[in-house]
């Protein structure tokens, strides 16, 4: 792998791979978090309203671009960037990124595209209402981080979208869409040296007079956790659904705060992750029947984290599996994990890990998030040696400091 800036002050990363099929992404350091003064929902609305036209396409040439390739253009928006990525044939590579570089610099955002866009963007805002399990998982975190930028809803409102404007979204655009607050990445079946040239000829055609500040210092030391002085909620709202969601959850520790992170990862798999073998799924699912779905969840920011247990049963259940819930968490804080537990949660954490990303897309789109939050790819025996120092005092202390009963928060839906 090969990694650098452009002398505009984009960031890149290029990979080898052995596919014939080869990936690309441009990631920008803009999401929900950053739309102080502006309308509810730009930035996601930006990502959505970005295909619909630029200098030099129309919206059915964009859409159109890739698919008569047989490749796939897509896009999404988080708190803390914005993503356009491309999958594409290796010789069809240059095309999907040089799209990619024009979206991001030069959209027009056409008045009628703009108004039809809404009516899509506000459709979407109203099918999160039609899924509890969805709804409430973003409801929770609105009232977890009340008064922070990070409470804001990535989708807006149906009525902040309704007053987004085409100016606005242009203005928007220029200003946070800067090349110092960008990475661009490629996994394909092509020369690295190539790659890297494709990537400093690309931010030169795109950005011929642009040198940006970029974010350079942003460190560990520089960064001002977040932390909640609100009190802890327990709230029940009747939805009339046929079934109960409830997330119970808080703080964790954020992207900076290098082992307290690690070992969150590993209690949050440990917990609740995606094997039958978590905790929470043998138990409320697999022992018991209680639940259809149970996980535990770890998100980072650049100040924050947010760890949660979201579960869904029938409402005849719930409180057997809230009370079941507290007292698996009770067990991991009241003693550490055994020397063979630990190895074992390890090494499921690692293969899972190594088969994720042996996914080119998941290489790509993880390159990007590097650049933006370390400017810097990790390389893969770095991160597996960091996760076998996990100890499990670490892993106790952290179930200890999020699953505080002092501090604790939940939300349920009947």
């Amino acid at each position: 792998m090969i990694s650098g800036t452009t002398k505009a002050g984009m960031q890149y990363a290029v990979k080898r791979s052995s596919s014939p099929v080869s990936y690309c992404a441009l990631s920008i350091k803009c999401g929900t978090r950053d739309e102080e003064g502006w309308h509810s929902g730009i930035a996601h609305f930006t990502e959505h309203t970005i295909f619909k036209g630029t200098a030099h396409k129309s919206a059915s040439k964009i859409n159109s671009y890739l698919d008569r390739l047989g490749g796939e253009l897509n896009a999404f928006t988080t708190k803390e960037e914005i993503v356009f990525h491309a999958t594409v044939l290796k010789e069809d590579l240059k095309k999907a990124a040089s799209l990619l570089m024009e979206l991001a610099t030069c959209p027009t955002f056409p008045q009628n595209e703009v108004c039809t866009e809404k009516s899509v963007v506000i459709d979407e805002i109203n099918s999160y209402k039609d899924s509890p399990s969805e709804d409430i998982y973003d409801k929770f975190e609105e009232m977890l981080f009340e008064g922070h930028p990070l409470g804001r809803p990535i989708l807006g409102t149906a009525a902040s979208v309704k007053k987004i404007t085409p100016e606005e979204l242009s203005r928007f655009r220029k200003e946070k869409f800067q090349s110092g607050k960008m990475a661009f990445t490629i996994v394909a079946n092509v020369d690295e040296r190539k790659l890297e040239a494709l990537a400093n000829s690309l931010s030169e055609q795109f950005f011929p007079e642009m040198v940006i500040a970029s974010d350079s210092n942003v460190t560990e030391a520089s960064i001002t956790d977040f932390r909640r002085s609100l009190p802890p909620f327990d709230l029940s709202i009747n939805k009339h659904n046929h079934q109960a969601n409830c997330v119970i959850g808080n703080t964790g520790p954020s992207l900076y705060k290098t082992q307290e992170r690690l070992a969150t990862v590993l209690l949050c798999n440990i917990l609740g992750g995606p094997a039958s073998n978590s905790i929470l799924n043998s138990v409320l699912r697999e022992k018991n029947g209680w639940v259809y779905g149970v996980e535990c969840t770890y998100t980072q920011y650049a100040d924050t984290g947010i760890v949660t247990i979201c579960i869904g049963c029938d409402k005849d259940n719930l409180d057997k599996c809230v009370e079941a819930t507290m007292k698996e968490i009770l067990k991991l804080q009241s003693s550490p994990l055994s020397e063979r537990k630990l190895r074992e949660a390890k090494k499921q954490l690692l293969g899972q890990l190594a088969i994720s990303s042996d996914n080119g897309e998941t290489q790509c789109l993880s390159m990007g998030k590097s650049l933006m939050s370390w400017r810097m790819v990790t390389p893969d025996d770095q991160v597996r040696k960091s996760i076998e120092g996990i100890t499990a005092e670490e892993v106790q202390r952290m179930a200890i400091e999020i699953f505080d009963k002092e501090k604790l928060c939940k939300l349920i839906y009947l």
